[in-house]
């Protein structure tokens, strides 16, 4: 496949699991984030503030921005982006925590994709 036939669209996955050392930390630069937003309806300030002090998941979706990972680099402009945060149990030694295991089936997933276009001619 030549580079005129593929797509110039990446979708790029990221996953991370945080640890929160300080909450008071993290949820204090949530509302600072919310506060200094002069674009944001007072209705939709007084809810997002209140989900940040009652939920640390969503004090990190208030601060960390897909934007941001790709705003430095050359070349690229973000056509879409959509994250989520959550509460999770952690366990690094656990199988399901294994990143390595996600990058193989993502690997595997690809070469079907290929099959699947290679049968398709």
């Amino acid at each position: 496949m030549t580079t005129s036939e593929t797509s110039r669209f990446v979708r790029l996955r990221v996953e991370l699991v945080l640890e929160i050392e300080e909450s008071e930390a993290l949820t204090g630069a949530a509302l600072e984030r919310i506060a200094a937003d002069e674009f944001m309806p007072d209705e939709e300030r007084t809810h997002a503030e209140s989900a940040v002090r009652e939920d640390e998941a969503e004090a990190l979706a208030y601060l960390i921005d897909p934007f941001d990972l790709v705003a430095e680099v050359p070349g690229v402009e973000l056509a879409q982006a959509s994250w989520s945060s959550e509460p999770v149990d952690y366990d690094p030694e656990a199988q399901e925590w294994d990143l390595d295991d996600d990058l193989d089936d993502m690997r595997d997933e690809g070469d079907e994709d290929d099959e699947d276009a290679d049968e398709g001619r």
